[in-house]
């Protein structure tokens, strides 16, 4: 009988371990399941202003949609003569085109007048794609 008894013991605080691991166990799980549980409160409520803002932004898209469609379009005679006016520029790109390239005469030459320069283009050594620098002011 006397080897039971610290045969017992052992198994009493292997009981007892066992006992105190599985009440951790427990209490992390319910701190882990309160925590989940806030988290999903926190999405519920990031997705309802979620919603209420796409919401909004599309009435206001709805509100200028019906703004835009309520709009009169120009008059005949004005959309007539924008129509001319794109149809001349088309028409001259070709000209200017041979100008601006320094392969032509300026458009608005005519036979008897002398022709004019292109302006120069900056160096290329100078011009590195940085904006002029400002004048100097004086102070008053």
């Amino acid at each position: 009988m006397s080897a039971s008894v610290p045969e017992e013991l052992e198994l009493l605080e292997k009981h007892e371990e066992i006992l105190g691991r599985r009440a951790e166990l427990l209490e992390r799980m319910e701190s882990r399941r309160e925590r989940l549980i806030m988290e999903r409160k926190q999405r519920l409520k990031e997705s309802e202003a979620a919603g209420h803002r796409n919401a909004t932004l599309l009435q206001d898209l709805q509100k200028i949609e019906d703004r835009l469609r309520g709009r009169q379009l120009p008059r005949p005679n004005l959309l007539a003569l924008e129509t001319r006016y794109w149809v001349s520029v088309e028409e001259s790109i070709p000209a200017w085109e041979h100008f601006l390239l320094a392969k032509g005469p300026h458009p608005t030459d005519g036979p008897g007048q002398p022709p004019r320069r292109a302006k120069q283009k900056p160096s290329i050594a100078k011009d590195q794609g940085l904006p002029p620098r400002p004048k100097a002011r004086t102070a008053r």
